[in-house]
């Protein structure tokens, strides 16, 4: 062994931890700590001397601790044992994470359950030299960027798959829409983990999401694309998702030529003059292309079936539709005269004409059921009072739903129902 030995870090630039191979040391040894370094010398399994940067030379004279645990007989220049530990202090900005495997939760805003990634970079210093070395290095030789960010990464991950489903929960945000908040997102997970590097002398630098995203090939994610995009080109053109529906059954009613009574079957069946109003009567001219659905049509008194407006016999039972006309000549239920045909109003007392849709008799303006056939006659709107017919599903005045609905879990209820089937909430 040389009389008097140079002790310095030689290790790879990204090692954060490196044990300087030899441990037998002489007197007057010079041990070199560059910038940005620490050196702390271990005797007999014992943390001892931290030695910042610069030149120092192991003697009893300039390591005080080691005047108690070495023995150097013969003038104090003999051999003695000790291992040397370089600790890198500079920042280390670069240590990239991400999930190993997506994290499965429940999309707050469209309900669905998605698989979500996250992936980002934070920065470390090694602060406490001591801690860093007693808690976490151990015996081993070396300690790289790899290492630590392995030994790390189970934490984060725990860390980082509860704050996110937490956030997106309470913020009732879309996993779709939440790269807006990702600069947020970043700070509240640094203050949350701060803490758990400092237990190993560790100074978190900054803490950053690179992105957090949807797998492509998962197939809840192409779905919610699909719908969403769907709803995007919808909005545009300017129609509901109900009305496309309605367009779709027209166009293929429309198709079926010989047959247009199948095609005005399937559009009354869908409700068509209650929600869609005169869009959809003019969809079916333009897709029938030989029916007209506004010509005046005249409703036979003893079938039900629909003849034209200047048809004499009806041509589902053979009745006379001039002496039916005659026949059903209807009275004004507050004065009793008889209403002319196609009268809205009474001419003697100026009441407003209010047909049962079966019979056609003369009804009270508030009257729920028909007062000769007892056909329901629909019931008030809750917005604006108006009378709407039975089973159209929106005021043709104002616009408001007819379908009642509980206010707890949105399920359908009837009319004079207490309490809902579906959550037990009493209904106002």
């Amino acid at each position: 062994m040389a009389i008097i030995e140079v002790v310095k870090f030689d290790g790879p630039p990204d090692l954060l931890v490196w044990k300087y191979p030899n441990q037998e040391l002489g007197t007057w040894t010079q041990l070199i700590v560059n910038e940005t370094q620490e050196a702390l010398l271990f005797k007999g399994g014992e943390a001892l001397d931290l030695l910042g940067p610069g030149r120092h030379t192991l003697s009893t004279q300039n390591i005080p601790v080691f005047s108690s645990v070495v023995n150097l007989p013969f003038g104090g220049k003999s051999p003695f044992t000790a291992e040397i530990w370089f600790v890198n202090k500079l920042h280390k900005l670069d240590l990239k994470w991400g999930t190993p495997t997506p994290i499965q939760l429940q999309e707050p805003k469209y309900h669905m359950m998605v698989s979500v990634r996250a992936f980002g970079q934070l920065g470390i210093q090694i602060e406490d030299t001591r801690k860093f070395l007693l808690k976490l290095v151990g015996t081993l030789p070396a300690v790289d960027q790899a290492a630590l960010g392995k030994y790390f990464r189970s934490i984060l991950m725990m860390n980082i798959k509860e704050l996110i489903s937490a956030y997106l929960v309470h913020k009732k945000i879309s996993i779709l829409e939440i790269n807006a908040y990702i600069s947020e997102i970043s700070k509240h997970m640094e203050s949350r983990i701060v803490s758990i590097f400092q237990e190993y002398g560790i100074r978190l630098v900054g803490f950053q999401i690179d992105s957090i995203n949807l797998p492509e090939e998962d197939p809840a994610t192409k779905r919610l694309k699909e719908a969403l995009a769907k709803k995007a080109e919808m909005d545009i053109l300017g129609f509901s998702y109900q009305q496309e529906r309605t367009f779709n059954t027209l166009e293929s009613a429309a198709k079926n030529e010989g047959n247009p009574s199948a095609f005005l079957g399937a559009g009354i069946g869908l409700g068509l003059g209650q929600g869609v109003g005169m869009t959809i009567g003019d969809s079916f001219s333009r897709l029938s292309g030989h029916m007209d659905v506004s010509t005046p049509v005249q409703t036979c008194s003893n079938c039900g079936t629909s003849n034209a407006h200047d048809s004499s016999f009806c041509k589902g039972c053979g009745q006379s539709l001039k002496q039916g006309a005659a026949s059903s000549a209807v009275a004004c239920q507050a004065c009793g005269h008889s209403l002319p045909a196609g009268s809205k109003f009474c001419p003697n007392c100026g009441d407003k004409y209010r047909p049962c849709p079966r019979c056609q008799a003369d009804n009270p303006e508030q009257a729920l059921h028909c007062a000769k056939c007892g056909e329901s006659l629909g019931a008030p709107c809750p917005q604006c009072a108006t009378m709407v017919e039975a089973g159209a599903k929106f005021c043709p005045e104002c616009g408001k739903s007819m379908v009642l609905t509980c206010s707890q879990c949105q399920q359908v209820v009837q009319p004079g129902q207490k309490f809902c089937f579906e959550c037990g909430n009493k209904l106002g």
